[in-house]
């Protein structure tokens, strides 16, 4: 396991240690849920890619489909 050191705001890391009290759990905690939905979105788009490139060649109206789908439009 890695250590990091992450430098934030002193209002962010209050906001962000009073929704992990809320949820109950750590802000380290909270923050690897964070990074573990980043990277599952990261996922989902890049493996999307790959295999758009191996069809049609409709990659973009693919990937609006499922930026929609993810709600970032």
């Amino acid at each position: 396991m890695s250590a990091i050191t992450l430098r934030l705001p002193d209002d962010k890391h209050q906001r962000l240690k009073i929704l992990a009290d809320q949820r109950g759990t750590s802000i380290n905690q909270l923050l690897n849920e964070m990074a573990t939905l980043l990277l599952a979105d990261f996922d989902a788009e890049t493996r999307f890619r790959l295999r758009a490139e191996r069809g049609r060649g409709k990659t973009e109206r693919g990937l609006e489909l499922l930026r929609k789908a993810m709600g970032t439009s």
